[in-house]
């Protein structure tokens, strides 16, 4: 990330690595009830864990929010945190903690970076970073998707009963379960999130808006989750359908889309924007904000432990 001054001793990889992950799980633990209400959105219209096909349970995020805390309780809101957690630790470990270090491979160690060098650091790490997460994000959304039954039971009992059971009733391929869609998604929010997080702040470092501080860091993190989720969303959607599914319901994420487009029309593309958005805008806030300061600490921390005196 740019904003480093000369006299700064710059964070090193693992620094950014672990920071990236801590960051992110903080970010997931405030945001995860949004994520929640984004999950139950996006899956509207399509009968998987509704009463009847079809039917539609919600209406709006607050809307669904409160449905869900009058029917299920508001431990339902909070459903897959555990894979949550799992998830960004380590995924956005590599998406995040190893974007520095993609630039300066693709770059050869030049501090001049362009916006194509961005992009492609971006999209690498995101794509790479699915390979480490992807059986994590599929029991995630399953978890969030899943309401109480009639007889009062859940499609999953826990965290580590999802994982046994999805690959004792879909086979080890179903923790993979739209890998594709989902290595698309994350190129494509990578780009959008890093990219434009970093241009953002360098803007207004280089043209002395703001200091190299939280109000900074908060303006720039905003507006990367604005067009993340603006340009993330059809393919966010689609991923979520796809990867909560029942076995044998679509062949692919294409067939996957094109129902979608056939039966709801484009709209239904981005079902779920506003908690997307909410979701999206607060998350990049304190996730960039947290990661920027734990940075900061973990350096100076660093520091103090190399040269105590």
């Amino acid at each position: 990330m740019v904003g480093i001054k000369p006299t700064d001793i710059a964070p090193s990889a693992t620094i950014k690595f672990f920071g990236a992950g801590t960051a992110a799980c903080v970010a997931d633990l405030i945001t995860f009830p949004l994520d929640t209400a984004k999950v139950r959105l996006q899956i509207q219209g399509e009968g998987i864990g509704a009463k009847g096909p079809g039917v539609v349970h919600y209406k709006g995020v607050f809307g669904t929010i409160t449905t869900m805390v009058r029917m299920e309780g508001a431990r339902s809101l909070y459903n897959g945190l555990v894979a949550g957690l799992q998830r960004q630790m380590s995924f956005a470990s590599v998406r995040i903690g190893l974007y520095d270090s993609m630039k300066m491979f693709y770059t050869r160690g030049s501090d001049n970076t362009g916006i194509v060098t961005r992009l492609m650091a971006g999209g690498t790490t995101g794509a790479m970073a699915v390979a480490f997460a992807q059986p994590t994000d599929v029991v995630k959304v399953r978890f969030q998707a899943q309401v109480r039954l009639d007889d009062g039971g859940r499609r999953y009992n826990g965290t580590m009963d999802a994982y046994r059971t999805i690959a004792r009733d879909e086979g080890v391929r179903g923790l993979w379960k739209g890998c594709m869609p989902n290595i698309m998604r994350n190129a494509i929010v990578n780009c959008a999130e890093l990219v434009t997080y970093d241009i953002i702040k360098e803007l207004i470092l280089k043209y002395n808006l703001m200091t190299d501080n939280m109000p900074c860091h908060f303006t720039a993190a905003f507006a990367a989750g604005f067009c993340t989720t603006v340009v993330a969303s059809p393919v966010d959607v689609v991923k979520t359908r796809f990867m909560n599914s029942e076995a044998g319901r679509y062949d692919s994420a294409v067939r996957c889309a094109l129902t979608m487009f056939r039966k709801e029309g484009p709209s239904a593309f981005y079902k779920g924007f506003v908690p997307s958005f909410l979701r999206m805008g607060s998350w990049n806030v304190v996730m960039f904000v947290s990661y920027e300061q734990i940075k900061r600490a973990m350096t100076r921390a660093q520091q103090s432990w190399e040269a105590p005196f």
